[in-house]
């Protein structure tokens, strides 16, 4: 595909098609090590799942961005169901997840920088596993990954986390994927910006979630200024009677960051879903933010979240030709 594309869960489209994304989504997670810890997070009733992405679609929404990287739930064939069903777009990651959501004895933690590069390129150039890479073997589907995601806890990266940086821009860079990252309730996200940076990453290509749950404009600004895309989904979180800080940081970054904030809803909870039964569901953002930038005056901004800024985002770029080694 000659002209700029974005790889879906179905193949790779034109980001002309890609249209109102959110941009960090759990759209399947299915039983795992990750959902028996944490029953919370079981999103695999494919009928309950396209319920949502219906309506989603219905009320103008296109795609979105799921954040469940190998081996941590992802079901490659429940997430192509769920797309020809609803229509919705859907971006689904390689990468690894957060070291809470593996076993102490996992793979993870024996790979090798190069092997764990060679599985992100496989999973976006080859197909991802129809296993997961929990099975005996490895059955390579014809899905392919569209985004590499990683993830940091609260404190300072260690080494295991620093070479999962490599590997990710490592694969980024001869892929030209897109990558995205978990920051917990923001800490480290200077870290993460400032090692992307020294690591030679293309920062228009990558996201820092969760920033917002940082609360502070001047640290966000710090974050921004890196040169990296950050993304806020905790606009429905906060606590009715308090300060949403989620707005307010968009009422105070958008217009100097434009091109750097896309906006999500990170429902990783089922009883976020209203097709689970639960509350605000998937078009809280599509019924909410309009209105929001209206009184704010900063309606010029709506295209940029929800258009603009990831089709600039979660497009692929033309590779280097090779990896840092």
């Amino acid at each position: 595909m000659s002209q700029e594309f974005f790889r879906t869960v179905l193949g790779d489209k034109p980001t002309s098609e890609m249209g109102l994304t959110y941009s960090h989504e759990h759209i399947i997670i299915d039983e795992s090590y990750v959902t028996a810890k944490h029953p919370e997070f079981l999103l695999n009733d494919v009928n309950k799942i396209s319920e949502e992405l219906t309506n989603f679609y219905n009320a103008g929404g296109r795609t979105v961005v799921d954040t469940m990287p190998a081996n941590s739930g992802r079901n490659v064939l429940k997430s192509t169901e769920v797309s020809q069903r609803s229509g919705v777009n859907i971006i689904v990651p390689t990468g690894i997840h957060l070291e809470i959501y593996y076993p102490e004895n996992h793979w993870r933690y024996s790979s090798s920088e190069d092997e764990l590069t060679r599985l992100f390129i496989a999973d976006i150039e080859e197909g991802i596993d129809e296993f997961d890479y929990s099975g005996t073997f490895v059955k390579r589907t014809r899905h392919k990954a569209g985004l590499i995601k990683l993830a940091t806890g609260d404190g300072p990266f260690t080494q295991h986390q620093e070479l999962i940086f490599r590997a990710v821009v490592n694969a980024h860079l001869e892929t030209g994927a897109p990558i995205l990252t978990h920051t917990n309730f923001g800490k480290q996200a200077l870290e993460q910006a400032r090692l992307f940076k020294k690591l030679g990453a293309k920062l228009e290509h990558v996201v820092l979630s969760h920033v917002d749950r940082a609360k502070d404009v001047d640290y966000n600004r710090d974050v921004l200024d890196e040169g990296v895309r950050i993304e806020y989904d905790s606009i429905f979180r906060w606590k009715k009677d308090g300060p949403n800080y989620s707005l307010q940081l968009l009422e105070q970054l958008l217009p100097d960051y434009p091109d750097q904030i896309v906006l999500g809803m990170d429902m990783a909870k089922n009883a976020y879903w209203k097709s689970y039964g639960g509350n605000p569901g998937l078009n809280y953002l599509i019924k909410t933010i309009p209105d929001f930038l209206k009184s704010k005056e900063l309606e010029e901004y709506y295209q940029k979240l929800f258009y603009e800024n990831p089709k600039k985002l979660y497009s692929f770029f033309k590779p280097s030709g090779g990896h840092r080694k």
